[in-house]
């Protein structure tokens, strides 16, 4: 019988599970907008660029906290943007795709 042991990961990737949530609302939104529900995706969008932005720069990959900056501002509920049409249709796409390279490329390395 041979002894199989996995070794553990080197890096551990934070932002994956928020990119991936983010991402999945990003892709629905165009589906919701106009509708009662299209601020949903808003608050999901803005909250989980702040806690993605976070750990880029936790992970001192410092040029994604631009980026996640413009998102969570672009996609505030607070003081929303009057954007519609089929620029804005293309914008939530585009931001997912981001936040799944994101996820994907914010990593630390394990203690």
């Amino acid at each position: 019988m041979t002894d199989n042991k996995r070794m553990p990961s080197l890096y551990q990737r934070n932002a994956l599970a928020p990119s991936l949530l983010a991402a999945a609302v990003l892709f629905l939104a165009p589906l919701l907008q106009g509708g009662d529900w299209y601020l949903v995706p808003l608050f999901v969008a803005a909250i989980l660029a702040v806690i993605v932005g976070w750990f880029a720069i936790q992970a001192r990959q410092w040029w994604w906290a631009p980026v996640f900056a413009a998102i969570a501002v672009l996609w505030n509920p607070v003081f929303p943007f009057p954007f519609n049409g089929p620029v804005w249709t293309t914008a939530q796409p585009v931001a997912a795709i981001v936040f799944l390279v994101a996820g994907a490329m914010i990593k630390v390395k394990r203690a």
